[in-house]
């Protein structure tokens, strides 16, 4: 995996777009290059940019969300309103850009923040959601977050701590290093495991005592079948004399059944009999008559319809007649409807021929019409065409006002065509074409030169801006080294006061150890030191300074200050000197831009001598005046010509209408309807209709007459017939019989109901004699015991058997739960057995791997790791420092790693007594062979060391960029340092360079 750009736009500190190339020059000669500039410029954002981009994720701050930049201030630079992260890479796979973008929006609010990959091979964006942006470059790259900052993006930091910390200490760090974390957890796992296991084991072996506590004894187990058997048996004798007993009281019970059953069905049959009686006084003489012409029923009955038919037949007859008189007065209704409508007299020969040939004449009226209409259409859309140049609305209405209107209107134009021609004077319009072009010419010359005399004037006044801007930096950059002086003149004094305050605190240590010896000095002995006779201290002590260390401790603070102080006066001038040149650089270059401006501006247009005093608005105004006055006498020609088309076209519309009104005069008198073919036709329709009418009923009224007669005929035959019938009978006439008839089915339902009632009065009367043989057969088995003793004995009995059963459920409730002890207890034991060939592997794992805090593995993964980290890191440090080696701790020595001293014939030493420029090169091998570690199945041709070197001396410094160099030979690699150190500026000669430029912001350049 590469990098091979980066862009990014307000990133933390950095404001505004920035783009860095790392297959363009200068990185593409020379890939080892230095990100330097001052603390919070901006160095490790560079770093941030590229880890936002592909997993929206910053060392710093871990998961971004739109949350924590509106809390933290994180990522979005102060005041902007837009942000994006653009890393393009290159794998196996191809080459890709991931992108990351958050914006505010209109309301002031942070809109959620956006991700996408484009694939550079055929620049299309990948359809994936911006949540599985990450794990799609995870997959790309080959390497996770967490894989990717240990070997992209090396932070030292970290591994100088790892270097110096206590084993346990240094088990989490490198858990934190390497991501190893997992084997702790897996060591909880097996723990918790096999606790999981052996917990479920304990608690079966609970149940199983828990059960054997509840299983009976043999001796209990055999008396409790004994009983069981004993009142079973009792259970079935009561259970036997239950059953006598409630057949008995059922018997008792059917009895008093029968007997109320009897009185209620002998009830039911007086009821009937009382029904049939009065059925009979009601229907029963109707049904005796019409029994008596049941032979002749139909006759009769056809003798009445043939009557009333020969009624109806009558009635029809008239009707006919009537609407055949009817007939007559619509047709000559309809006549004279006719005559009114064609305006000729009409007689019922000639009435079709004479409204055939009315309508003829009507149509060819409305056809000269319809034509005259399509010539208006035509000839107002010739008009129209002629016009169309002149874009007028015209009243089609009132064709006379808008002759008035286009006359009035050709006055107008040729009157604007006169001052036209009086304003264009200077204008060849001739050639208007060529004039025209001429003009826009001009018009284009003066609008660039207009352009270039407004960029000019902004040159210059930049120009004179930057003048003054330097005008106002000399003075402060000339009183600075003077400040400069003073302050290092102060610092000189202050370290002078400074040296003299510790000289009197160690001559006070020095006394006051010599007090004894002071003690000892006697007047005329010599002093074993100086060789004095004379002790003038022996016996009074010179006077101490008590305050002596308050005094070192402020001249220090003081010392700190000024040194302070003098830093920022110096960073202050360093500033305002890189300042002052980049303005004498943008000066330099505005005026040579203003100059090569000028110079290329006369020889494209040497006729504009001064641009700067022309009035530009003005020569372009008069330009455009005349473009649009030539313009204006192009239109108005075929405005002219038009109009004098359209004249003579209006003149023949005129012509066309006046022929169009005396037709529709002439038709509005003779037939005002819309449709003469619908109108005629109905009226021919009308008097088909009435023919067809007339014709009809004739027929109708022959047909109504014949069948009349022939039911006539029928009719006295049948009534000669049924007379002498009806009189064999006992009835008067044909008319009496009739009336003796019952009406449709009533007789059937009649009769139907007599037989209903016979057949229940003989249902029921054998009824009573069946109940009454079964009553006296259950009597003669009935108990002579009253109901009362019987229902007493009963419930006696009763209640023994339910007690009796009661205790039986109990026996066999205790029998089966024991039965079910027994066989849940030998599987349980079975189940126990089954999970202890399980729980094996668990033991042994817990035994080997398992503890509480997952400790046990832990330890033993991350030493393995650790000697393959100081492996790698002793073939990376050989190429810094043949001097050390790292190695593990044994026995007896320091807890943290030690590093083999090689000059000192292998003496071990503990790190913590390195130096830090030792401390840096040992904590860089490590980086380097973690980020070896973490990439060994991907390929890694991008890196990113962060810090330290601020703590090497010269010399080595030099050793590490060596060895960076080779390593970046070797492999390829991009190799990105990020320092502050001045020194690196000088070595390194590719450099990404960031400078604060106050407000909080800073700027990058590429050099």
């Amino acid at each position: 995996m590469k990098i091979l750009s980066i862009a990014f736009k307000n990133i933390n500190s950095l404001k505004g777009e920035n783009f860095i190339d790392f297959e363009a020059s200068p990185f593409s000669g020379n890939t080892l290059f230095a990100i330097t500039g001052p603390t919070g410029s901006g160095k490790s954002s560079i770093l941030d940019v590229i880890s936002l981009a592909l997993f929206n994720q910053v060392p710093r701050l871990g998961k971004i969300s739109k949350k924590e930049i509106r809390e933290k201030g994180a990522i979005l630079t102060r005041n902007q309103k837009e942000a994006y992260a653009k890393v393009t890479y290159q794998t196996n796979a191809g080459r890709f850009t991931s992108s990351w973008s958050i914006e505010v929006n209109r309301n002031g609010n942070l809109n959620d923040y956006n991700m996408e990959i484009a694939n550079l091979q055929d620049n299309s964006i990948l359809d994936l959601k911006k949540s599985e942006i990450p794990a799609k470059n995870e997959e790309l790259i080959g390497l996770n977050y967490d894989q990717f900052i240990k070997s992209v993006l090396l932070a030292q930091g970290d591994f100088a701590k790892f270097l110096s910390a206590k084993k346990e200490e240094r088990g989490e760090l490198l858990e934190k290093i390497t991501g190893t974390g997992i084997y702790r957890q897996l060591g909880i796992m097996a723990y918790e495991r096999f606790k999981a296991e052996t917990s479920e084991i304990e608690k079966q072996q609970d149940e199983i005592k828990l059960i054997n506590s509840y299983l009976l004894s043999d001796e209990d187990l055999e008396i409790f079948k004994k009983d069981l058997k004993a009142k079973t048996t009792q259970t079935e004798s009561l259970q036997k004399d239950l059953r006598l007993i409630e057949k008995q009281l059922e018997l008792k019970q059917n009895i008093q059944k029968q007997e109320k059953e009897i009185i209620g069905i002998q009830a039911e049959e007086l009821k009937l009999n009382a029904q049939l009686k009065e059925f009979e006084n009601q229907y029963g003489e109707s049904l005796k008559q019409h029994e008596k012409l049941q032979p002749i029923t139909e006759e009769i009955q056809s003798w009445k319809r043939f009557q009333q038919d020969l009624g109806d037949l009558k009635t029809g007859l008239n009707k006919t007649s009537e609407k055949i008189e009817l007939n007559k007065e619509n047709t000559s209704n309809f006549i004279q409807e006719v005559r009114s409508f064609i305006h000729e007299e009409v007689y019922v020969e000639n009435l079709k021929e004479k409204l055939t040939d009315f309508t003829e004449k009507i149509r060819k009226l409305q056809e000269e019409k319809t034509s005259l209409a399509h010539d208006y259409k035509s000839k107002l859309q010739l008009f129209k065409t002629e016009i169309r140049e002149i874009n007028l609305e015209f009243p089609e209405n009132d064709l006379k006002a808008g002759k008035e209107i286009l006359q009035n209107l050709k006055a107008e134009k040729t009157q604007q065509k006169q001052q036209l021609e009086n304003d264009l004077k200077e204008v060849d319009l001739e050639n208007i074409a060529s004039e025209k072009n001429r003009l826009k010419t001009e018009l284009e010359k003066s609008r660039e030169a207009r352009s270039f005399s407004e960029k000019n004037l902004e040159q210059k006044q930049k120009q004179s801006d930057l003048k003054k801007e330097i005008e106002s930096l000399k003075p402060e950059i000339e009183n600075l080294p003077k400040t400069i002086q003073e302050e290092k003149t102060i610092l000189i004094s202050l370290k002078k006061d400074l040296e003299i305050l510790q000289l009197k605190k160690e001559n006070q240590l020095k006394t006051a150890q010599l007090k004894d010896l002071r003690k000892s000095l006697k007047t005329g002995e010599a002093c074993p030191l100086c060789g004095s006779k004379e002790h003038p201290y022996s016996e009074h002590f010179p006077d101490f300074e008590d305050d002596l260390a308050v005094k070192i401790s402020a001249k220090s603070l003081e010392i700190d200050e000024h040194n302070s102080k003098l830093t920022q006066v110096q960073s202050k001038l360093l500033h305002l000197e890189d300042s002052l040149e980049n303005v004498k650089k943008q000066l330099s270059e505005i005026e040579a831009k203003i100059s090569k401006n000028e110079d290329n501006f006369k020889k494209k247009n040497p006729e504009f001598e001064k641009p700067e005093t022309i009035n530009w608005e003005r020569q372009i105004a008069t330009l455009k005046a005349k473009i649009e006055n030539i313009e204006s006498f192009e239109a108005i020609n075929p405005q002219l010509k038009a109009i004098a088309g359209g004249l003579p076209v209006l003149e023949e519309l005129k012509k066309i209408l006046q022929r169009g009104k005396l037709l529709q005069q002439q038709l509005l008198e003779q037939y005002p309807g819309k449709n003469i073919g619908e109108d005629s036709q109905q009226l021919m329709d009308n008097w088909n209709s009435l023919l067809q009418e007339k014709k009809y009923l004739q027929e109708n009224e022959k047909q109504q007459r014949e069948q009349f007669h022939k039911k006539s005929k029928t009719y006295e035959d049948l009534k000669e017939k049924l007379q002498q019938q009806v009189l064999e009978k006992d009835f008067e006439s044909i008319e009496n019989a009739y009336q003796s008839l019952l009406p449709g089915n009533k007789f059937f339902d009649l009769k139907k109901q007599k037989d209903d009632f016979l057949k229940q009065k003989s249902i029921v009367e054998t009824g009573i004699s069946t109940l009454k043989k079964q009553l006296k057969q259950f009597k003669e088995n009935e108990s002579e015991r009253s109901t009362e003793d019987l229902t007493r004995e009963q419930q006696q009995k009763q209640e023994a058997f339910e007690s009796t059963q009661s205790n039986c459920e109990e026996l066999r409730r205790k029998l089966n739960n024991n039965t079910e002890n027994i066989s849940h207890l030998k599987s349980l034991e079975n189940q126990i057995a089954e999970k202890e060939k399980d729980c094996k592997r668990w033991r042994l794992l817990n035994t080997l791997i398992g503890d509480r805090q997952g400790k046990k593995f832990n330890d033993f993964a991350q030493d393995l790791t650790l000697s393959q980290l100081i492996y790698l890191a002793n073939i990376r440090l050989k190429d810094l420092s043949e001097r050390y080696k790292i190695d593990k701790a044994m026995n007896g020595e320091d807890d943290g790693l030690v590093a083999i001293d090689e000059d000192m014939g292998g003496q071990r030493r503990s790190v913590k007594t390195l130096s830090g420029g030792e401390t840096f090169l040992l904590s860089l091998s490590l980086a380097l062979a973690l980020s070896d570690l973490a990439s060994r199945n991907v390929e890694i041709n991008s890196l990113f060391i962060d810090e330290g070197f601020g703590t090497l001396d010269p010399e080595t410094l030099d050793q590490t960029l060596d060895t960076l160099e080779k390593l970046q030979v070797e492999s390829g690699k991009t190799i990105g340092i990020i320092s502050h150190v001045a020194s690196l500026k000088e070595r390194i000669g590719t450099q990404i360079q960031l400078t604060r430029n106050g407000q909080g912001y800073s700027s990058l350049v590429v050099k």
